[in-house]
């Protein structure tokens, strides 16, 4: 056996490298051919090509990807609902595997530190696994244990992921992916750090804390290091157990996601960017929301959260200019006249519930898996004729939680008035009192102001 830790860890990420390699490769290769012999069909042929190399790949990777695909003006349809199916979950570590890595992470008198821990993991994803647990004096714990070589396979995948978008920038003109990329790596490097996970649900329970009827997870320091995070349980159901509640408990849910989504990004300019299903949970009666797993939380500039305000403002007076003006907060840059107009396509499409000033649905007459899908064909159809978009780097969490918000909403079948929500948060804005908020409320648990 290997004495040599980092040569250990080389030789995995070499080993990961080529194996990802490979099939991004043959992916590459099946697009070439399929764009020379598919005809009409041959983003399809590309899409089930690509999904076929990263369903092999596994792990971060294949994340990456699924995070693409829930990014609607980056993927053709063909590539969205191909890589949409691939599944993050992997098999659980089995037992001896379990305690090897606890006492790695706790010491070899690791079991010592809890009444009870549970061998079957409870939940497993990509890049780790959830046990229950007891704690000395009785809480109810949950401790995620991050998979042995992560690290390694996030480096090596990330060494991949331009190869990927090579792939995309081969018939995709619409976009330029090269911000969207160092976003996505800069987040899944943050995923694999445990400690900035406990930070982050710190700055939740500090934003939250007013709010009873959003719960937070408490994180247990003297149980946690930078590959295990303990934390208190929170009891509660999914939110898929309640789609056939009565409609006053369905609406009930979807206000509680509201509020502990803008709230936050509105007052603080964070949001919780995985806007998974799974990443909420409900007490009975939908009395309390559970807010799940803060690996993918974004700190953004003050004056991104200004772009979204004014953005708002300008689509209420049909005033293109300053439309164009909160795009340049944002990061876009100096956009041409029909840029501008063709992003507002898009823009109205995500704003529209909430500049209707009545009780409605968050998409009339949409299903959850269409959700935005017409829309933006429709961009796309319009920026074919003027180059590539920078899709600034700020943008790409804040348009994948928005639309999850909106799928879930969606999903719920919740009936609101979204307008008298939204405005109720932004009310009285001040981009500097956000940014004071922000720097006094990230500084408190030790993370950088956006």
């Amino acid at each position: 056996m290997s004495k040599d830790p980092e040569r250990d860890r080389l030789a995995a990420r070499m080993g990961r490298i080529a194996t990802v390699g490979a099939n991004v490769a043959g992916a590459a290769a099946a697009v070439g051919a399929a764009r020379l012999f598919g005809g009409d069909d041959a983003d399809r042929q590309m899409a089930v090509a690509i999904k076929a190399a990263l369903g092999r790949s596994k792990g971060p990777l294949m994340k990456v990807a699924q995070i693409m695909a829930t990014i609607p003006d980056l993927l053709p349809k063909e590539f969205a609902d191909e890589l949409a199916q691939l599944q993050t979950n992997a098999p659980s570590m089995g037992w001896p595997f379990v305690q090897r890595r606890m006492r790695g992470e706790l010491g070899a008198d690791w079991d010592t530190k809890f009444k009870s821990f549970e061998r079957e993991a409870i939940a497993a994803a990509s890049l780790g696994q959830v046990h229950r647990a007891t704690g000395l004096d009785g809480a109810a714990l949950a401790c995620k244990l991050q998979y042995p070589e992560m690290a390694s396979a996030v480096e090596a995948d990330i060494t991949q992921l331009n190869n990927l978008v090579g792939v995309y920038r081969r018939f995709g003109k619409v976009v330029d992916p090269s911000e969207i990329t160092i976003e996505l790596t800069d987040r899944l490097r943050e995923e694999l750090d445990y400690e900035r996970e406990a930070r982050h649900m710190a700055l939740y329970r500090r934003m939250l804390a007013d709010h009873p009827e959003v719960r937070v997870p408490e994180p247990i320091p003297a149980l946690s290091t930078k590959r295990l995070l303990t934390m208190t349980w929170l009891d509660g159901r999914p939110l898929r157990s309640f789609l056939d509640e009565p409609q006053a408990v369905r609406n009930r849910i979807a206000e509680l996601l509201f509020q502990a989504w803008w709230g936050p990004m509105a007052h603080y300019g964070v949001i919780h960017g995985d806007p998974h299903l799974g990443n909420y949970t409900f007490t009975d009666g939908a009395a309390q929301l559970n807010l799940l797993d803060f690996g993918c939380v974004r700190i953004f500039p003050p004056r991104f959260v200004l772009g979204v305000v004014r953005l708002y403002r300008a689509l209420q007076r049909d005033d293109m200019d300053a439309v164009a003006e909160a795009y340049r907060d944002w990061g876009f840059g100096d956009l041409s006249r029909p840029a501008v107009e063709a992003l507002t396509i898009w823009a109205r499409f995500i704003y529209a519930p909430m500049l209707d000033d009545r009780v409605r649905t968050a998409a009339d007459g949409v299903a959850p898996g269409e959700y935005g899908r017409k829309e933006i064909m429709r961009v796309k159809d319009e920026l074919q004729a003027h180059g590539p978009v920078k899709v600034p780097r700020e943008f790409v969490f804040m348009d994948r939680a928005a639309i999850g918000l909106g799928a879930a909403f969606l999903h719920l079948r919740a009936e609101l008035n979204f307008y008298e929500m939204f405005n109720a948060q932004i009310d009285g804005f001040d981009v500097d009192a956000v940014k004071a908020r922000q720097v006094e409320a990230v500084g408190a648990v030790g993370l950088e102001p956006g």
